[in-house]
């Protein structure tokens, strides 16, 4: 896999989804029995959820569409609010009234010139929060903060979040991390991300090679080695809900870092003590 993201898992078929956003495929893994099935698509798709009437809603460059993962048909539910030439959707997720949520990247990196965006019964507004590259989106248990972060930035910040009407609030940075990436301490910046069913925030470190899970408050409550250096993004699974599946990158790594980390690209699992919570569906 090149650039693995968004692993999804879908309760009710007991199989993990994940995307591979450079080779533009969707990805199925059933771990009871080993079957796997994956779907071409036409664009790279930065994040995917369950759809309350099947398959999978998948945000990709060129914009909203629903995946049929019993046909395998592609239909589209609205084009990309942004030049495409410059911009994509990158990591998203629902939240508990059916919304999905997909935040942009901006590949010039040269402002912030990404942002989140919230598709309601197939209608797409732009929702703010401006950053570079869009990261790290989840929400608390009680639906009353939205977490966002800007990995370019190296920073996290939850905000007040409004359910009944989808408005996000007032923010605060919940985590800095440090920006110096030649420093003999540098522990990476924040990618994806999960909340558990405590409400601790659990981050993936890009080039850091592990995970954190932090307090609603930032305090690091643990820390999780891996054997990637390049983690994007988690996600509970199992019947149990606590297995946790990771995604990471092999794509643009040097031959001395795959040498030295040769799981790199693949999906990992480690078992956790504190289950997670079951993704809401998006509502078309």
């Amino acid at each position: 896999m090149q650039l693995g993201e968004c692993p999804l898992w879908h309760p009710e078929e007991s199989a993990l989804y994940w995307v591979d956003i450079s080779a533009m495929q969707v990805h199925r893994l059933r771990p009871a029995d080993g079957s796997h099935n994956m779907w071409q698509l036409d664009a790279e798709p930065g994040c995917i959820g369950r759809s309350a009437d099947g398959g999978l809603i998948v945000a990709m460059r060129s914009g909203l569409a629903h995946l049929d993962t019993i046909s395998g048909k592609l239909t589209s539910i609205a084009d990309a609010p942004y030049d495409t030439t410059t911009t994509r959707f990158n990591d998203g997720r629902c939240d508990a009234a059916g919304r999905f949520w997909s935040g942009t990247i901006y590949e010039p990196r040269d402002h912030a010139g990404a942002q989140l965006y919230a598709v309601e019964h197939g209608v797409v507004r732009a929702a703010g929060n401006p950053v570079t590259v869009s990261n790290g989106l989840g929400f608390s248990g009680d639906n009353r903060t939205l977490y966002h972060s800007d990995t370019t930035a190296h920073r996290i910040s939850s905000y007040d979040f409004d359910l009944a009407s989808g408005k996000i609030g007032n923010g605060r940075v919940l985590k800095q991390f440090a920006m110096d990436k030649s420093a003999a301490d540098y522990g990476g910046r924040p990618d994806g991300a999960a909340v558990d069913s405590e409400d601790a925030y659990w981050c993936a470190m890009y080039e850091g090679g592990r995970l954190l899970r932090l307090s609603p408050n930032g305090e690091v409550l643990q820390e999780v080695a891996l054997p990637v250096r390049c983690p994007t993004m988690m996600a509970f699974g199992g019947d149990d809900l606590r297995t946790l599946y990771i995604t990471s990158v092999r794509e643009k790594r040097s031959a001395a870092e795959l040498e030295k980390f040769p799981l790199s690209g693949c999906v990992l699992s480690l078992r956790v003590d504190v289950p997670g919570r079951i993704e809401p569906a998006y509502l078309p």
